[in-house]
This record gives structure tokens, C-alpha cells and sequence, in this order.
């Protein structure tokens, strides 16, 4: 009797896997993409007035000049994990930023009840994207970065 008739739930987990193999690297430029572009979009709005951005700094608890300094990391992180250099050091970069947003800025167990479900979504958006860029630190950058072109420089694992 053959485990993978057609239509079975079996046949559909199957083909599923399948995908791993066949679209791996396409797959994992397009997570690069998907979850950089929110540092890009973020980074560059934050960096076209970066004077107003680093006096909200002190009401999120933290020191003015990471006002100037993090629109830069914002924006170079997500840039380079699009285009896969640097991809690891970058990943690790922006779990960290991230988690340092996550908790001076969406911190729903301090905030306002007006602002607290807003805070909450956007703190747990975080750690999801925390998780990303956690995968992609373990998984590597993949066939299609600039990584992958330096051979022995990174040791990428395509």
C-alpha cells in the first residue's frame, strides 16, 4: 500500500518538504528581503529628521546620543541583511537594537491603557522579528548574497 496517495494529507506534508530542497535559496533571499525592508523604511524615515528622533530618547529612558547613532545601525542592519553581507555580524547587530527598542519603546506593561494594546503588538511584532533575524544568523545568508560570493571569508552556509 503506498503511503502517498494522491490528495492525502501525507502527499500534501510531502510535497510541502519538497519546497525546502527545490526553492531553499530563493526562499531564504526573499526572508533577507521581507524582513530587512522594515529596518530600511524605519532607519531612513527616523534618519530625515534625526534631531527630532534623538530627543525622544530621554523619555524612552535612554541616553539622547542613541538617538543619533541608532537610525544608522536601523538602516545600515537592514541593508545588509538584504543584500547578504555581513549577514551573521548584522543579524546578531539587529537583535540586539531590536531588543533594546522592544523594551524602551513598547513597553505595554508601563504604557497608558490607551497605548497599551498598540505597545503590546508592537513589541511581540519585535520578538517575531527577533526570530527572523535569529533563523537567518543560524541558517546563513544563503546562495544568493554577497556572502555567498567571498568564499572563506565568512564561512557562509548556502
Amino acid at each position: 500500500m503506498s503511503m502517498q496517495k494522491s490528495g492525502s494529507a501525507l502527499s500534501w506534508f510531502t510535497t510541502t518538504d519538497s519546497i525546502h530542497g527545490k526553492s531553499q535559496n530563493f526562499l531564504t533571499l526573499l526572508a533577507r528581503l521581507l524582513i530587512g525592508l522594515i529596518f530600511i523604511l524605519s532607519g531612513s524615515q527616523k534618519l530625515t529628521n534625526i534631531a527630532a528622533f534623538a530627543a525622544t530618547m530621554p523619555q524612552r529612558g535612554l541616553p539622547d546620543f542613541l538617538g543619533y547613532i541608532a537610525p544608522f545601525v536601523e538602516f545600515a542592519g537592514g541593508a545588509l541583511v538584504i543584500l547578504g553581507f555581513l549577514t551573521r555580524p548584522a543579524c546578531l547587530i539587529m537583535i540586539v537594537f531590536t531588543l533594546i527598542a522592544s523594551f524602551s519603546t513598547h513597553d505595554y506593561w508601563a504604557s497608558p491603557p490607551a497605548q497599551a494594546y498598540n505597545n503590546f503588538i508592537h513589541f511581540w511584532k519585535n520578538v517575531s522579528m527577533m526570530g527572523g533575524m535569529l533563523l537567518l544568523l543560524v541558517t546563513g545568508p544563503g546562495k544568493y548574497a554577497l556572502d555567498a560570493k567571498l568564499p572563506g571569508v565568512l564561512d557562509p552556509k548556502p
